[in-house]
């Protein structure tokens, strides 16, 4: 059975940090690019950073680049967002997807939801 199963979210200040994580089972975690999207409060899921499947490399959203960090475990098929300077704008829940682009198979989780207010 394939889990994506995200953690890490809750309330922070603006200018705080968190540290999400989502741990993967059911599936050969190392074969598949891991995303992490975003869906603010009435806006659409969007993608703020990915990461290649060895790890080697990255892409952020604009609005996200120099303060969060994606990474990856394969031993432990957990990809983490440590997320600093966090700003009221960032608030929405984060989603961990797991993509192969070679036959365009996605599985997402559940979500966990980060707020950050004062």
């Amino acid at each position: 059975q394939v889990q994506l199963v995200e953690s890490g979210g809750g309330l922070v200040q603006p200018g705080g940090s968190l540290r999400l994580s989502c741990e993967a089972s059911g599936f050969t975690f190392s074969w598949y690019i891991m995303n992490w999207y975003r869906q603010a409060p009435g806006k659409e899921r969007a993608m703020v950073a990915n990461i290649t499947r060895a790890g080697d490399s990255a892409n952020y959203a604009d609005s996200v680049k120099d303060r969060f960090t994606i990474s990856r475990d394969n031993v432990k098929k957990t990809v983490f967002l440590q997320m600093n300077s966090l700003k009221p704008e960032d608030t929405g829940v984060y989603y961990c997807n797991a993509e192969r682009l070679v036959n365009g198979v996605n599985y997402w989780g559940k979500g966990t939801l980060v707020t950050v207010s004062s």
